[in-house]
């Protein structure tokens, strides 16, 4: 049924780091049914406010529409898709792991309006994307995409799978986008009055420009924190071991080797991710322990038919 699905280098817009109208019906659909097998699951419990604490959103994200970035990110994704179909990289609604996906979203996805209130409209998407790489994103509005990589190659199981939705999730929830967006905005601003207050021209600029590139590196690995912490609640109310975070952790720092310093990296150091989900999991394991258990568990997914490289033309 999925023949044409492949593992491919796909030739995509830039993706989010982790991380369509005119889409074949087949391979893409909107995630409308979703919310109606989890609706049961969307009251707020009384033990509501059990679980991590991140203090308030930014008060960055006030200078962007919320309106305009959650257009900007269903625009982008639809293009994603739609390229993606072509290409033969989107996965077929009936792929298992891709149902597994969207299972697993099913169960997440009721959570996370404590959040944010606005998810309650998001129209919510699940992908599945024939790509090599270990990557997954959730776009502004709920938009969701695995690329077939991080499944395969990290052999992830359940947990794991929820503890990566969680935190992308979490990116779209706490609006880290935005906020970044902010920032950029507010650091141009401010950074060309200064320039032209000290009369330092284009130079003053460029140098600038280069110091808050540094500063907004310490904001995202502020964002990856908070969103790590987010997304280990959101697997264990959805009934997902949130220990499976350190596991995931440990995978990926065996499979990124080489990785650069922490302090001119977008992520922390997984050490350092390592410690502060560790510190945190207190804080969730009641929410685990009371948390209805998924009746579905999905195998591993295997490996992905590779397409047969074209010969160059002579």
């Amino acid at each position: 049924m999925d023949a044409d699905f492949t593992l491919t280098d796909l030739d995509l817009p830039h993706a989010p780091a982790g991380c369509a109208c005119c889409a074949p019906r087949l391979n893409r659909r909107l995630f409308t049914g979703l919310l109606g097998a989890g609706g049961a699951m969307a009251f707020v419990p009384a033990w509501a406010r059990e679980g991590v604490d991140v203090g308030p959103k930014s008060k960055f994200v006030g200078l962007i529409s919320a309106e305009d970035i959650e257009r900007s990110g269903t625009q982008q994704y639809a293009q994603m898709m739609s390229q993606a179909a072509q290409q033969r990289a989107l996965a077929p609604m009936q792929h298992p792991q891709l149902q597994r996906l969207r299972y697993i979203a099913q169960r997440i996805i009721p959570f996370s309006y404590e959040w944010n209130e606005r998810a309650r409209q998001w129209k919510w998407e699940v992908n599945l994307l024939g790509s090599p790489e270990l990557n997954a994103f959730c776009m502004p509005g709920g938009k969701i995409a695995f690329y077939y990589g991080i499944l395969e190659k990290l052999k992830l199981e359940d947990d794991e799978v929820a503890a990566i939705m969680g935190h992308e999730v979490s990116h779209a929830l706490r609006e880290h986008a935005r906020e970044r967006m902010g920032k950029s905005t507010a650091t141009q601003v401010g950074a060309g009055v200064l320039s032209a207050l000290l009369g330092l021209g284009n130079l003053g600029n460029a140098a600038l420009n280069a110091g808050s590139q540094l500063l907004g590196l310490r904001f995202s690995r502020e964002d990856e924190t908070e969103a790590d912490l987010v997304g280990i609640e959101l697997a264990a109310r959805a009934g997902y071991d949130p220990a499976a975070a350190v596991r995931l952790w440990e995978k990926m720092m065996a499979a990124n080797k080489g990785a650069p310093p922490q302090w001119l990296s977008t992520h922390p150091a997984s050490e350092t991710r390592i410690r502060d989900i560790q510190a945190n999991l207190p804080k969730v394991a009641g929410l685990y322990e009371r948390a209805p258990k998924p009746d579905k568990r999905f195998p591993v997914a295997p490996p992905l038919r590779s397409r047969p490289q074209q010969a160059p033309d002579n």
